[in-house]
């Protein structure tokens, strides 16, 4: 074909998502393995979610809410918020690309960290943007360095938050003062993907920052139905931010984004909180087990805020995720976010938990690790 591709499309390189159970059990020859790669959540979603998108498969013949009203609206109602000041997107990934779209021009600047979530990059770069990208400091967001990188083309900051892959947070009082530092011109952005796993009171108050904007950055904030509440397969997320900044991304929003199962699903998960408590439950009192017991196998596991931990194995992590996949456990390398010495697993139900444990201990002793 002759076909002008754009350089800055022509040099993205595809997102990289974790191997499907599927693909593993096919190229490996086994049955019966489990993922702890991906950050999915091992409960799975709420029965009444399950039972609420059952029961519109039949209707799928027609459009679904385009304004997703009554989702909207029940989001509103437990975060304490206006209808006004939420966004939904195909996943929270899509908000993010509406901010791109709405905010980058070509030759702008977007700040993230690295490593972080990918796809932030991504977009910029699709739009034709400049990434600025700093660096870790001891795996978590650095601030300081991060504001010296701020100038008057930059448009956005990322700052996912929990951390991923490391898991770390940002301190209220920090986060204070870092956007206290800022130009009022920024748009500073909170993925808050993994935020239902962290402590209430060590959460950064985004509503307080979003409806008090004078003198300081206006804030987003992104949350998503993936994670805490096991609907990663429908792709839902939103967006909480100032009314206006609101109704320009509904400016560049596609029609019927949220599909009609991801609509009632998502709303019947919100209203099924006992689920969606045990979750959080399950998730604090696995990560504490598994952390006990990587570190009575000689391994090192990093403090977590979020459905997955950091593990120093102190060998090769490719070589030890290639070793798990041959026991039917899937994990995942670090090598190519900067730890090479690193794997990331999610938290899992305690069955799966018991079996990536022995299955660690197996391949540590083979591999020479311990």
């Amino acid at each position: 074909m002759k076909i002008d591709i754009p350089n800055n499309i022509a040099e993205i390189i595809p997102y990289p998502p974790g191997k499907p159970l599927e693909e593993l059990e096919r190229e490996y020859g086994i049955t019966d393995s489990i993922k702890l790669a991906s950050n999915e959540n091992a409960w799975g979603p709420s029965p009444a979610a399950v039972e609420a998108i059952s029961g519109v498969l039949t209707g799928l013949h027609r459009y679904p809410d385009g304004s997703s009203h009554y989702l909207t609206e029940a989001l509103a109602r437990w975060l304490e918020a206006d209808m006004e000041e939420i966004v939904l997107g195909n996943g929270s990934n899509e908000v993010i690309e509406f901010l791109v779209k709405a905010f980058v021009r070509a030759g702008d600047e977007v700040i993230t960290s690295h490593p972080s979530f990918l796809m932030y990059q991504k977009f910029v770069q699709v739009r034709g943007g400049n990434n600025i990208v700093i660096p870790l400091r001891e795996m978590h967001h650095d601030l300081a360095a991060i504001g010296r990188a701020v100038n008057e083309k930059t448009r956005l900051i990322f700052l996912d938050n929990p951390n991923n892959p490391c898991g770390t947070l940002i301190s209220r009082q920090s986060f204070d003062d870092f956007l206290r530092s800022l130009p009022e011109s920024v748009i500073v952005v909170l993925d808050e993907a993994y935020v239902d796993f962290v402590d209430q009171e060590k959460r950064i108050d985004v509503k307080a920052y979003i409806r008090n904007p004078e003198g300081i950055p206006a804030v987003v904030a992104l949350r998503t139905f993936s994670k805490a509440f096991g609907l990663a397969g429908l792709r839902v997320g939103f967006g909480l931010m100032h009314r206006e900044i609101a109704g320009i991304l509904h400016r560049v929003r596609q029609p019927f984004n949220i599909n009609l199962p991801g609509q009632v699903g998502a709303l019947a998960a919100i209203r099924d909180l006992d689920h969606y408590q045990r979750t959080l439950e399950g998730t604090r009192e696995g990560r504490r087990w598994l952390s006990r017991e990587v570190e009575r196998l000689g391994c090192v596991p990093y403090p977590s805020h979020t459905n997955f931990f950091l593990i120093d194995v102190r060998g090769d992590a490719t070589a030890l995720y290639e070793a798990m996949l041959h026991k039917g456990v899937i994990v995942r390398s670090m090598k190519a976010y900067g730890y090479p010495d690193f794997i990331r697993i999610t938290v899992g139900t305690e069955a799966e938990n018991t079996r990536f444990i022995g299955a660690l201990a197996g391949c540590l002793a083979d591999l020479g690790y311990t």
